[in-house]
């Protein structure tokens, strides 16, 4: 079992930043995935970023390549996702999820049916 528990959501101007945090807890995060998934009001959940627990390898959405990071305190069990050039089309909620390695070497890291765990999700808004 992992619980997963957000934030750093918020309002932000067209241009700004903003950085999401993930504090996990549960068992085997060497054998985890973490993800950033996204879901717009009228819109599917959309695949933002992941990283492998143990090697610290990053995938990227093509929509935020360059713009974003994600990463992960080892010690702490947080993953953040840094979030630079924000322009309106990247508000939605944004959710944190958890995936066991062996599950994602055989489905699609970017679907949202690959993770077992999910954070309940904040809204992150781009607004002037």
């Amino acid at each position: 079992q992992v619980q997963l528990e957000e934030s750093g959501g918020g309002l932000v101007q067209p241009g700004g930043s903003l950085r999401r945090s993930c504090a996990a807890s549960g068992r085997a995060f060497s054998r985890r995935v973490m993800g950033w998934f996204r879901q717009a009001p009228g819109k599917e959940r959309q695949f933002v970023a992941a990283i492998r627990w143990s090697v610290s390898m990053e995938y990227y959405a093509d929509s935020v390549e360059g713009r974003f990071t994600i990463c992960r305190d080892k010690a702490k069990h947080i993953v953040f996702l840094q979030m630079n050039s924000l322009p309106p089309a990247d508000t939605a909620v944004y959710y944190c999820a958890a995936a066991d390695l062996l599950t994602v070497s055989t489905a699609p890291l970017e679907s949202p049916g690959t993770y077992a765990y999910w954070g309940k999700g904040t809204q992150v808004t781009v607004s002037s």
